[in-house]
């Protein structure tokens, strides 16, 4: 048997660090919305009990540092399933980006796997076993638009953005998540206002989600990879109506509602980085 499945890419519309926890990770508060760029999954059964994972693009790890990987295992074990699989991912969410490309594949697969090896398991249940492979990874089983706190595993749904273009750039850089989060100085944030943000989401107010667009990682990656600062400043002078950093970085993305002003603002970003897109919310 076989199983497509799609795994969306998220933003930050707002993210906010607390502090640091006793386990060593951050206390988060952070408003994500899933976007329409997705890797495709297909997953396959083989005769062979073991996880396979193909890819064609270098970048995706095909052992046990692969999340999709991760989360087949983690099924396999916990509810002692002798049936091996192949999982093929079409990579198209840029890598190590801020949109929780890795994150969504594994939510991807729990989603998959549970229909394929018939768990009968609800979205709850993968949420939290998704939350033992990584923060992302329980927002991502959901997709839409929520609140995630704790370490991102607490996920509280919330209505969607309104409709609007969503312009995203990356520059040819890498952001290792856990280096942004050591040199951050808690005790310096400015933090966004998550309530403002959510405010906003149950009016419909667009003009209020960009006035309330907010992440407290961005000072430190801005400072410490300046090509991420560059493509911010140039996104705001070709005229999107917000822009914002998503997760750690390097990705920026800028919501745009006018399609008159998206063209030029894609256009013009295409001159500094070759992974530009312009996307929809998907957001329910």
């Amino acid at each position: 048997m076989k199983l497509l499945v799609k795994a969306p890419a998220k933003i930050n519309l707002s993210l906010d660090v607390l502090g640091k926890r006793d386990d060593g990770y951050h206390e988060v508060e952070m408003v994500m919305t899933t976007i329409d760029l997705a890797d495709r999954l297909e997953l396959a059964e083989i005769r062979e009990d073991r996880v396979a994972i193909l890819s064609r693009n270098r970048f995706v790890p095909a052992d046990e540092r692969n999340l999709a990987y991760q989360a087949a295992k983690l099924l396999k074990e916990r509810y002692k399933i002798d049936q091996g699989v192949e999982i093929s991912i079409n990579k198209i969410i840029p890598v190590a980006a801020g949109l929780a490309g890795g994150s969504s594949d594994a939510a991807a697969t729990l989603r998959g796997l549970n229909e394929l090896w018939g768990l009968g398991l609800t979205l709850d249940e993968l949420a939290e076993l998704g939350a033992e492979i990584g923060s992302d990874v329980s927002f991502c089983v959901y997709g839409g638009t929520a609140l995630a706190k704790g370490r991102g595993e607490k996920v509280t749904k919330l209505p969607a953005p309104p409709a609007c273009w969503v312009v995203l750039a990356k520059p040819a850089i890498g952001v290792s998540t856990s280096e942004i989060y050591r040199n951050l100085d808690v005790g310096s944030i400015r933090h966004p206002d998550t309530k403002g943000m959510i405010q906003a989401l149950e009016n419909n107010d667009y003009e209020g989600v960009c006035e309330n667009m907010a992440n407290a990682l961005e000072s430190v990656t801005l400072h410490m990879y300046p090509e991420v600062l560059q493509i911010k400043k140039q996104m705001e002078r070709f005229g999107a109506d917000s822009v914002l950093m998503s997760g750690s970085g390097p990705t920026v993305f800028g919501l745009v509602r006018h399609d008159s002003r998206l063209q030029r603002i894609y256009n013009g970003l295409r001159g500094f980085c070759d992974q530009v897109f312009a996307v929809r919310m998907l957001g329910v």
